[in-house]
């Protein structure tokens, strides 16, 4: 393979909190050397002057339906439209129909993702057979087999000693344990529960079904000393547990949507499925919470959830459709064009809680910054380039996304993975 050398390169350079120009040069799979005027014989040389280059996007919770439901989405399309994306490796969560509770599953998934080549696609291992939440799973036998973490996303492991049981374990085996945080015996609406579900006539939810199965779960964690990660957070309250929790030391991460940072009920078609996810969209009360836990460090990271559905699953009433919405391809470039360019979040809090916090806090420690020694999955971004956001962009099978249409100003142009070079309309 021949080396690659990306010249003047704009680095975010987070131990100093500024931006600087660095030559990077890679050979193989590797970053070779980062410093600057690196001079080399025999390389392929891009001159990036005045684009950025980030570390791979790290994406820790998405839905890739193989096996069972292959026409929504499989694992060689999905890690197309992450790599599309800019993101260079991702999490397959457990919910497929069989679940991903066997090692058998689990080594699948990771020969799927070898002989797709885009992405690096890590399975994800369910906490419980056959994710029902009554026994526990092989979680040593999958963990050896290659499950990046465990989770019964999809579901929460209401019964608490099965739940003590997993954060034990997630000691023995270092690893992380998902929840998926939903107190189902609460209440069974398709949003969030307001003034404005009860004017409009639709069965709502409050924020207290997860903040009640949070707060549960950040007690085991405090009692076990496992390692807890929340997923999809989207309540205030939430945001203030997790925030008590950490300032007790207590080993909890989280993570929060794009589409629960840009979206707020007040501004939404409650009648629209394309906007029911699970959790539900809430009011700007909470959205502003969230953007306020992920600048002050509460919340670690930025999950996309991408949750592909076919087009007729979405064309019906909001009751019968079911949850979920994608954003693989796009959601690094529409955050940034929503949040960074409007002056919501910095650059370098969004780049950090899509890269090296989700690899700190898994455990990946071959990627995540741009360092030599590390894997070269790289991403050049472009800043000014715009582009309308059409069905013909997504490289994902399905396109149930409310952002169609819309103007986004920052493009990823190039991705490099494990040394090998991407242009994005090639991809």
């Amino acid at each position: 393979m021949k080396s690659i050398l990306i010249k003047n390169a704009k680095i975010l350079d987070f131990d100093k909190k500024k931006e600087v120009i660095q030559d990077v040069l890679i050979e193989g799979d590797k970053i070779k050397d980062v410093s600057q005027g690196i001079t080399i014989t025999d390389a392929k040389v891009i001159d990036i002057k005045g684009l950025y280059l980030f570390p791979g996007f790290i994406d820790a919770h998405a839905h890739f339906r193989e096996p069972g439901e292959e026409y929504k989405e499989d694992i060689a399309s999905g890690a197309r439209a992450a790599l599309h994306g800019g993101v260079t490796t991702v999490f397959a969560m457990p919910n497929t129909k069989p679940p991903l509770d066997s090692r058998a599953m689990i080594e699948f998934v990771k020969e799927r993702s070898l002989k797709a080549n885009y992405a690096d696609v890590l399975p994800v291992g369910a906490i419980t057979k056959k994710r029902e939440g009554k026994e526990i799973a092989e979680m040593g036998d999958m963990r050896e087999g290659g499950a990046i973490a465990f989770s019964d996303d999809g579901t929460w492991v209401q019964n608490s000693s099965v739940m003590r049981r997993a954060l034990e374990y997630s000691i023995a085996f270092r690893t992380v344990v998902i929840s998926h945080a939903e107190d189902t015996t609460f209440s069974h609406g398709v949003v969030h529960e307001s003034f404005i579900s009860y004017d409009r006539g639709v069965e709502g939810y409050p924020s207290q079904k997860e903040e009640i199965a949070v707060f549960r779960d950040v007690k085991l964690a405090e009692l076990t000393g496992g390692r807890l990660h929340i997923a999809h957070l989207s309540s205030k309250g939430s945001y203030e547990i997790i925030k008590m929790a950490k300032k007790r030391g207590i080993n909890v991460s989280s993570e929060v949507t794009p589409h629960h940072l840009l979206l707020a009920q007040e501004e939404i078609d409650l009648f629209n499925p394309l906007y029911k996810v699970n959790p539900p969209i809430r009011t700007k009360e909470h959205r502003d919470a969230l953007l306020e836990g992920l600048r002050d460090g509460t919340i670690d990271i930025i999950a996309t959830d991408h949750a592909p559905h076919n087009w007729y699953e979405k064309e019906t009433d909001v009751n019968s459709a079911p949850f979920g919405m994608i954003s693989l391809d796009f959601y690094f470039s529409l955050l940034y064009s929503e949040l960074v360019r409007k002056g919501k979040l910095s650059l370098f809090d969004l780049v950090s809680a899509t890269t090296y916090k989700p690899a700190e806090i898994f455990g990946l420690s071959d990627r995540g910054v741009i360092k030599k020694g590390y894997i070269a999955d790289l991403v050049v971004f472009d800043p000014q380039r715009e582009y309308v956001l059409t069905e013909d962009f997504i490289r994902s099978k399905s396109k149930n996304t409310p952002f169609l249409g819309q103007r986004i100003r920052g493009c990823v142009v190039y991705v490099i993975k494990r040394g090998k070079l991407f242009k994005i309309e090639e991809i």
